[in-house]
């Protein structure tokens, strides 16, 4: 009985809704993304909403070594596909992913040209477009329902937390309903939606990530993404740090709620990612030596003991 409730909602025997293995069944083989740097910025960088970013943010913590704003988006596209060629030996489509920044904070003209530009490579089958909430407006969503026609879009909305609180304390410069409203403008277009949320705030708690998935589980979006909080280098965050240092979850206590997380979450999300990872050169803490593919590992291995999967504690309000 176990079995068939988790095969029900994504047709795989993974304990839950998996990026690849959904990939996988969309388009019959690994599709890898390849990230660009286009030299955006955010409007809490430039003084539009606030200045100097959220107090995490240094991009050099999850940029490829072949990304640069100084290279066309073709250079860094073929120098990605090429990296990622030698270490996936099989993958022939990727997705393009607009990653450091705000890559829809720019006239649509802007936009057209370096989307374009991208989705010029013969390999390339869409895009990933990360951004705020607050950079999107009708004509841009425009724009992009008429790529999802012919491509693969996915937009990545950065909420972090529902809490205003927290928002204002990371200095996002936006608040909870501006990514509801967000959502509520994009939803229905044929773009997928990807939300990134952050667990690990030193002020939020277990109950309020936990929370988080009966939040998210009532919205319309496809895909999430969740890493723990990191401290890296350069950053506002880091100065608090060193300041007064704070308490990290350890890896174990940090499985342990993914877990929680995941029985709550509605089966129907499909997770891009639960892990985060930063270079040792930028990361400060928390140093737990475990690269993500073991997490992944351990993650799988204790939901496997625990007889445990995505939405199993899930209850849909229309069951209610």
């Amino acid at each position: 009985m176990t079995e068939i409730k988790r095969q029900y909602f994504w047709g795989h025997n993974k304990r839950y809704n998996r990026y690849t293995e959904y990939q996988r069944a969309k388009y019959g083989e690994r599709v890898q993304k390849v990230t660009v740097d286009a030299g955006f910025t955010c409007p809490n960088r430039d003084g539009t909403v606030a200045k100097g970013g959220c107090i995490y943010c240094n991009n050099e913590s999850f940029n490829p070594s072949y990304n640069s704003p100084e290279k066309s988006i073709r250079q860094q596209i073929d120098e990605g596909v090429e990296f990622l060629k030698r270490r996936y030996q099989k993958v022939k489509k990727f997705i393009v992913y607009f990653q450091p920044y705000s890559n829809t904070y720019a006239t649509v003209d802007t936009l057209k040209r370096y989307y374009e530009e991208a989705l010029s490579h013969p390999e390339v089958i869409g895009l990933t477009i990360g951004t705020r909430p607050d950079c999107v407006d009708k004509s841009k969503i425009k724009y992009l329902q008429e790529l999802a026609a012919s491509y693969d879009i996915t937009i990545e909305y950065g909420l972090e937390s529902f809490s205003d609180e927290t928002l204002k304390k990371i200095n996002r410069g936006h608040d909870v309903k501006a990514y509801l409203d967000a959502l509520e403008l994009t939803k229905g277009r044929g773009i997928k939606i990807c939300t990134h949320m952050i667990f690990g705030f030193p002020w939020e708690d277990k109950v309020r990530w936990l929370e988080t998935a009966n939040r998210l589980s009532e919205l319309n979006f496809d895909f999430l993404k969740i890493h723990q909080l990191h401290v890296v280098k350069n950053t506002v965050l880091a100065d608090m740090y060193q300041k007064k240092p704070f308490q990290f979850m350890q890896p174990d206590e940090y499985i342990d709620l993914i877990i929680e997380f995941l029985e709550r979450l509605n089966p129907q999300i499909v997770i891009q990612r639960l892990f985060g990872e930063a270079p040792p050169r930028t990361l400060i803490a928390p140093r737990w030596g475990i690269r993500n593919t073991q997490l992944v590992q351990m993650l799988e291995f204790k939901m496997e003991h625990k007889d445990s999967w995505q939405g199993k504690q899930f209850i849909s309000s229309d069951a209610q």
